[in-house]
């Protein structure tokens, strides 16, 4: 006799144990309990009363199919034989990413960096990327995978303020927050010099021939200029405004250092004659955080802590009231941080404390497109010099670079031109394009870009002031003359 496993022997017993105590009932023999090995259920209710009892709680064919669903979902249930739902295939991540739905500006994102990016530049033909961090590094970048090429060693021992680089992409220079500038060899990564200073250093900027390196000084309030070869001192101008000093660049010529500080001065510092060409005080409602000279060296644009940019001629060696100075707002909602022109001035970048970079139109000053994506503060801008790529450097540890080639086919660019009634004119001057009003009356008559009209009125009024010089010393002469006879 084939032997019967544990559990039916032990239902066997217990239907036995069962059927002494209870009756069946109706003279029916109870169906074979299944696996029991001949044993009868014993229970209180017929089988058949079971059946009808448990068919009343069957699910329709819809309930069916939406149990095998949750089953299917369900991590316990491995023994159902349910098909397991569909992956669904994921896009594949991209390195370039779309800003927003109208103003389709095609981006990069550059992580590398642990902590705050306060500063980026273009070098080598545009090609690499260099960038200075609170994190105490500075690092150089491929501008078309966004992987990091270099790091510079030894890294600085606090916060990078401030990097720059000479326009042969040969050297570059950083100032930290540890009171040194170091510079580099941009190529082979070797270090090259280091100074030190008595104060922290705020800023730091090679001159465009590569002679010089201005640093701006922070307890000092002044300015030092050092030179780039062999990194001796030639000029230290203590107490050169009133307040710290928070940016400092050198003009197209490396003959001139203008400086904006807290005190909201600009200064105009000349090289040769170690004097100060030009001091405009009160030049914004508050701190002025930057400064950049257009490629001429004939404008100077300013940013500032009262939301607003502002342009100002410095050609003539002189500050005037009248026609010096072209305010840009409504281009910011917070703080302006940092400013770049493009080499051929006619387009102005600028970054701001609500994370936005804007785009300005210079030759009719007003707001082309604001590029959002940063999370956190715009620390520093700047723009390629074919005027195709813009770079920022964010408080949210990343750098963006943005394509801006077919910026002007935009339709949010496009909608805006046409709400405001601009068009594009040549400028008969300097061959710069530049933007007009349609309703203004005088639009036809006017053939030049607004520098050159400011230029023009400049010299005009030099002119005039020369001739009432001319005019006065004559009269003044004849006067003698009649006092003679």
């Amino acid at each position: 006799m084939a032997s019967q496993p544990p559990w039916g022997r032990s239902f066997a017993k217990a239907a036995e144990e069962r059927g002494k105590t209870a009756p069946r009932r109706g003279g029916m023999q109870p169906p074979l309990f299944p696996g029991g090995g001949g044993t009868y259920w014993s229970g209180s209710l017929p089988w058949l009363t079971v059946i009808k009892a448990c068919g009343r709680f069957k699910m329709t064919i819809s309930e069916t199919r939406r149990a095998r669903r949750l089953d299917s979902l369900n991590p316990l249930a491995v023994t159902l034989d349910v098909p397991l739902p569909k992956k669904r295939l994921m896009p594949k991540k991209t390195f370039w990413g779309d800003q927003e739905p109208l103003s389709k500006i095609p981006f990069k994102i550059m992580r590398g960096h642990k902590h705050v990016v306060s500063s980026c530049h273009f070098c080598v033909d545009d090609t690499k990327l260099l960038s200075g961090s609170y994190d105490c590094t500075v690092k150089l970048w491929d501008a078309m995978d966004g992987s990091v090429v270099q790091d510079f060693k030894p890294s600085p021992e606090g916060p990078v303020l401030e990097c720059s680089v000479t326009a042969d992409s040969r050297r570059i220079v950083a100032a930290s927050y540890d009171k040194t500038v170091k510079a580099w060899d941009l190529e082979t990564g070797k270090l090259l010099w280091e100074i030190s200073h008595e104060t922290f250093i705020a800023s730091c900027k090679f001159s465009p021939d590569g002679k010089y390196v201005v640093s701006g000084l922070d307890v000092d309030c002044g300015i030092c200029i050092t030179d780039a070869k062999n990194a001796t001192t030639v000029s230290h101008i203590k107490d050169h405004h009133e307040r710290s000093v928070m940016a400092c660049c050198f003009d197209p010529d490396s003959q001139k250092v203008a400086s904006v500080s807290l005190d909201r001065s600009i200064k105009i510092w000349d090289v040769t004659s170690q004097a100060t060409l030009l001091t405009i005080t009160k030049a914004h409602a508050n701190a002025i955080s930057n400064c950049c000279f257009t490629f001429s060296g004939h404008f100077l644009c300013t940013s500032s802590w009262d939301k607003t940019l502002k342009i100002w001629n410095v050609h003539t060696g002189e500050f005037r009231n009248q026609g010096a100075c072209v305010t840009l707002m409504r281009g910011h909602e917070g703080c302006v941080s940092s400013c770049h022109f493009a080499r051929d001035t006619s387009i102005l970048v600028s970054g701001g404390f609500d994370r936005t970079v804007a785009i300005w139109d210079v030759g009719e000053g007003y707001r082309k497109l604001s590029l959002k994506g940063h999370n956190d503060w715009v620390m520093d801008v700047a723009i390629s010099s074919n005027k195709k790529w813009i770079l920022s450097a964010s408080k949210d540890r990343t750098m963006r670079l943005w394509n801006i080639e077919d910026i002007d086919e935009i339709p949010l660019v496009m909608e805006c031109k046409k709400t405001l009634g601009i068009k594009v004119k040549q400028c008969e001057g300097c061959d710069r394009p530049f933007s007009i009003y349609e309703s203004d009356i005088f639009s036809e008559t006017v053939t030049q870009c607004v520098f050159c009209r400011m230029e023009a009125k400049d010299l005009a009024e030099a002119s005039l002031s020369s001739e009432r010089v001319g005019s006065l010393a004559s009269e003044c002469s004849l006067d003698k003359e009649d006092h003679g006879h």
